[in-house]
C-alpha cells in the first residue's frame, strides 16, 4: 500500500454541521473557519446592516433572510488536519440536500440551542446520522444567553434521542453569570472573561479537580455548584469510552457560544482528536470499498448551478471515496459507462475557490458539469467498475404549475427550470400531452428560493399557480393506459419520462387500486 496516501487518508476530517434553524450553526462555522486561517474575520448572519455575511452563505436569498438553504463546502488545513466541513441548510424545506450531505461525512456535529433544547429538525437530522451509524458531537451553543439548566439539557438529550452523552466540559453559570467552563477532559478551567477575572484564559485543575490556591472564581457559588454538579455526573454518568463514540453510541458534548467564540477552540481540537478519518463506503451490492485503495472512485452526492453567477456554472460535488484525484485523471460515469476527463475541478472556501490538482478519499470536489452528471452518480477510475449505493430520495408532497409571465422570455425560463431541478431540491414534471411544467417539492420555502433564483439569475419572472398537496406515485411503462388519468389522479411524466400519477388524497389512491389491483404503485423510482 501506498504510503503517503495512507498518511494523506488518515489526516482528513470530513463532518456535516447539522442543527435546527436559528441554533448558531453557521457562526461556529464561521469561527472554526477563523481558526483555520480560511478567513481573516467572522461574518455573522445576524450582520445584515452592515453588510457583513456569513462566509458559508454565498446566495443572495440567503444573505436577505439569514439561513442556509444551500450546503456549502469549506476546506482549510488545521494541527496537521485537512478539515472538509459540509454547512448545511437548517430549514426542514432543505432536509433532503442535507441528508444526502450525510451520506457523503465521516461524522456530524450537532448543534443545540441551549435555550430551546432539542428541535424537531435536528430530531430527524439524528434520526439519518443513527441510521448510517456515523459519530455524532453535540456543541451545545448560546451559553452567554440564559437557557435551560445544564442536566436537563443532557437528560432531554439523552430521553428525546435515545443516545448516551458524556461532557466533556460544565458550564459555570450561564447567561450574564457565566464564568467559564469546567473541562473535565482537559483538567483545566476555560476562563469566559480572563480580563475580569485574573488574566489567564485557562486555569489548571490539581488532582482532586480543583483550582489550586485561592482564585478570583473560587469566591462564587457558581464555581462551587459546576463542582457538585461534576461530582454528580462522575458518580452517575455514563464512561467516556473511545469505541462507543466512534460506533455513534455516545455523544461527547462540549458546552460554549459560537457568537463569542468561547469554548470553540477546546472543541475543535478535541473533536479533531477523536473523529473518525475516511472509513470504507459500500456499493450498491454492500461490498465495503476501502478509502486506501490505489484506483480513485467517488459519488455526486449535490449538483448546484450559479454558485458563480457571471459564469452560470454548474458544479458537481463529489465524495472522493478510494483512492487519489489527480487532475486530469480520465474516469468512467458508472450510470452510463461512458469515459471522461476530469480537466476542470475546484476546491471551495465558500464563494471563493482554487483549482485543485490533488485531493485523496475524504476530500470533497467539485467538477464543473456540463449536464453530464445526475445526483447519486458513481464516477472510478481503470477498471473499478463501482456503484455506491444509492442516495436517499423524498417524493414531494406540494406542486405548482409554474408558467413563464413573458412568452417572449421561454428559452432563459426553460433554461433556468431545467438547471435548477438538476439541483435536487426541487422535482419537475410534465403533464402527458400538452407537457405543461408542474414543480414539486417537500416545503413552500423551495418554491420561493426557485421563484427568486429565476428572476435573478435566469431573468425570467414566473407566475406559479398552487396545486396544493399530492401523493405522487410512479408505475411501470408497461401497466400505462392513459384512460386511467382523471382530475383526481392526474397522469404526469417526470424529467426521466418514467410516468406518474399525483392523486389528490389517499381515498383517490386507494380507489385507483380497487380499480386497477394489477398496477403496482410505487413511492420511489
Amino acid at each position: 500500500m501506498n504510503e503517503q496516501l495512507k498518511q494523506e487518508v488518515a489526516s482528513r476530517k470530513t463532518f456535516a454541521i447539522i442543527s435546527h434553524p436559528d441554533a448558531g450553526k453557521t457562526t461556529i462555522t464561521e469561527q472554526l473557519l477563523l481558526f483555520g486561517g480560511a478567513i481573516r474575520q467572522a461574518g455573522t448572519v445576524k450582520g445584515k446592516k452592515t453588510g457583513k455575511f456569513a462566509k458559508s452563505d454565498w446566495m443572495e436569498i440567503e444573505k436577505q433572510r439569514g439561513i442556509s438553504v444551500t450546503s456549502s463546502v469549506m476546506q482549510f488545513d488545521y494541527a496537521d488536519k485537512r478539515v472538509n466541513i459540509l454547512d448545511t441548510p437548517g430549514h426542514e424545506d432543505f432536509s433532503e440536500d442535507t441528508y444526502r450531505t450525510l451520506m457523503a461525512v465521516d461524522s456530524a456535529v450537532m448543534v443545540i440551542d441551549s435555550a430551546k433544547g432539542i428541535e424537531p429538525q435536528t430530531k430527524k437530522l439524528f434520526k439519518v446520522c443513527r441510521m448510517r451509524g456515523i459519530p455524532i458531537f453535540t456543541f451545545i451553543n448560546k451559553l452567554d444567553r440564559d437557557g435551560k439548566e445544564p442536566l436537563d439539557l443532557l437528560a432531554e438529550l439523552e430521553e428525546v434521542l435515545e443516545i448516551d452523552s458524556y461532557p466533556m466540559n460544565w458550564p459555570i453559570g450561564m447567561g450574564k453569570g457565566l464564568l467559564g467552563l469546567y473541562d473535565n477532559f482537559h483538567q483545566r478551567i476555560e476562563v469566559h472573561r480572563p480580563d475580569e477575572h485574573g488574566g489567564e484564559r485557562y486555569v489548571p485543575l490539581n488532582d482532586a479537580g480543583e483550582i489550586e490556591g485561592p482564585h478570583v472564581l473560587k469566591e462564587s457559588t457558581l464555581y462551587d455548584q459546576a463542582l457538585e454538579d461534576i461530582l454528580l455526573l462522575t458518580e452517575a454518568g455514563n464512561e467516556f469510552s473511545e469505541e462507543r463514540i466512534a460506533n455513534g453510541e455516545l455523544t461527547p458534548v462540549f458546552f460554549g457560544s459560537a457568537l463569542t467564540n468561547f469554548g470553540v477552540q477546546t472543541f475543535l481540537d478535541t473533536y479533531l482528536q477523536f473523529a473518525p478519518s475516511p472509513s470504507a463506503h459500500k456499493d450498491e451490492d454492500g461490498e465495503k470499498i476501502s478509502p486506501y485503495t490505489e484506483e480513485f472512485s467517488g459519488f455526486i452526492f449535490k449538483i448546484q448551478a450559479n454558485m458563480d453567477p457571471a459564469h452560470r456554472d454548474r458544479i458537481a460535488f463529489v465524495r472522493i471515496c478510494s483512492g487519489i484525484f489527480e487532475r486530469g485523471i480520465d474516469v468512467t460515469l458508472s450510470r452510463t459507462k461512458k469515459k471522461m476527463r476530469l480537466s476542470n475541478s475546484t476546491q471551495f472556501m465558500a464563494e471563493s475557490r482554487e483549482s485543485v490538482e490533488h485531493a485523496v478519499a475524504g476530500d470533497i470536489i467539485g467538477l464543473y458539469d456540463t449536464g453530464n452528471f445526475q445526483i447519486g452518480d458513481t464516477i472510478f477510475q481503470g477498471k473499478m467498475n463501482v456503484d455506491y449505493e444509492k442516495l436517499p430520495q423524498f417524493t414531494p408532497e406540494m406542486f405548482m404549475r409554474v408558467n413563464a409571465k413573458n412568452v417572449m422570455k421561454q428559452k432563459s425560463f426553460h433554461k433556468g427550470v431545467n438547471q435548477l431541478v438538476q439541483e435536487g431540491a426541487i422535482q419537475l414534471y410534465k403533464t402527458f400531452h400538452t407537457e405543461d411544467y408542474i414543480l414539486g417539492a417537500v416545503g413552500q420555502l423551495q418554491f420561493e428560493v426557485f421563484q427568486h433564483r429565476m428572476l435573478n439569475e435566469y431573468n425570467a419572472e414566473v407566475v406559479m399557480t398552487p396545486m396544493g398537496n399530492k401523493i405522487a406515485r410512479w408505475i411501470k411503462p408497461e401497466d400505462l393506459d392513459e384512460s386511467m388519468s382523471s382530475s383526481r389522479n392526474l397522469l404526469v411524466r417526470d424529467r426521466h419520462d418514467q410516468p406518474l400519477f399525483l392523486f389528490e388524497n389517499q381515498f383517490a389512491m386507494r380507489w385507483f387500486s380497487d380499480k386497477y389491483p394489477d398496477v403496482e404503485l410505487s413511492a420511489l423510482l
